[in-house]
């Protein structure tokens, strides 16, 4: 038994692990509650994952703290690709929001591949007076840190950033209400616990088709097809904003290449599928895939333009 376990950090036995990979149920760690966008798309790669790689794929929730404790996890697990992160592109920033980390945001992990991209959209419930963005901002100059918003996750996610550029260009102040997730934060807006929230299509979609809430802009440079009626923030007075929202998996660095390319051609076949295309398409999110070195890339890139932004708007944890 000694002997064995010594030689799993040898050259060759770590080749043999990842020629036989999977041995055993894989677990994808998601930063969210469930319910939100990032669980949503977890579930449905975890499902196909599972059905291609022949063992299951069974996902495990660990939100707060802007989903560094989920990143903790993943960092600190074995390196044999049985432990995942589904990650998103607040990830970048998380590296300059907190000081202390227990790990890298970029040297403790092994990017996998990106899944897709999403706009973030700004919503109202359907009974709030705001029907368009200028509304919103309007009333946010009339009444200086009364309006609150929602924002899945707070820390460095998408969501959170958006609303911080917003208010740092549309020079308004807004008090944000962290939740763990787009799940919970869904469920305070809905109830008027919340003014306005900032969300990916993934997980309000259903809602604004429902009527519950009423769209009043999205981040991305052009209009998102999946809400072609909804303006873009810089169609709205802001010439210039964009903020676009990524999914990916990550696992630990030091995984084998053997086992990192595995995953890869996996998650890019499953990207392929007519299904899984129909299903990111209604729910606003543009397939991505593409190769492990081109994601590793558009992390540093991200964790570049948003560490920039966070340090100049002075932001801190919520």
């Amino acid at each position: 038994m000694a002997g064995a376990t010594g030689c799993a950090g040898w050259p060759g036995a770590r080749l043999a692990l990842a020629q036989d990979f999977p041995i055993r149920p894989i677990t994808l760690v998601v930063g969210f509650a469930p319910g939100g966008s990032a669980d949503i798309l977890a579930r449905l790669v975890a499902q196909k994952l599972s059905g291609s790689l022949g063992q299951q794929v069974v996902i495990e929730n660990k939100p707060g703290a802007g989903a560094t404790i989920a990143a903790a996890a993943v960092a600190g697990a074995p390196a044999d690709g049985h432990t995942l992160l589904l990650v998103t592109s607040g990830h970048a920033g998380s590296g300059a929001l907190y000081a202390k980390l227990p790990y890298d945001p970029q040297k403790s992990f092994a990017p996998i591949a990106r899944i897709g991209a999403t706009p973030v959209v700004i919503v109202a419930p359907a009974g709030a007076p705001y029907r368009t963005l200028p509304d919103l901002i309007g009333a946010a100059r009339k009444h200086p840190g009364k309006l609150n918003y929602a924002a899945g996750g707070g820390g460095a996610t998408t969501t959170s950033l958006a609303a911080e550029f917003l208010k740092s260009d549309a020079a308004v102040d807004m008090q944000m209400i962290p939740y763990k997730g787009s799940g919970p934060a869904l469920v305070a807006l809905l109830a008027g616990e919340v003014d306005v929230g900032f969300d990916i299509p993934t997980s309000a979609l259903p809602h604004i088709q429902a009527g519950k809430l009423r769209p009043l802009a999205v981040t991305s440079r052009v209009r998102a097809a999946v809400l072609p009626d909804v303006p873009t923030v810089a169609e709205q007075g802001l010439p210039g904003f964009e903020v676009t929202g990524w999914f990916g998996l990550m696992a630990p660095a030091r995984t084998p290449a053997a086992v990192i390319a595995r995953l890869n051609r996996e998650v890019n076949a499953i990207l392929l599928l007519p299904d899984v295309k129909a299903r990111l398409d209604s729910l606003g999110v543009e397939p991505a895939g593409g190769s492990a070195d081109e994601f590793t890339r558009l992390i540093e890139t991200e964790s570049r333009r948003y560490g920039d932004a966070i340090r100049r708007l002075g932001l801190q944890p919520n």
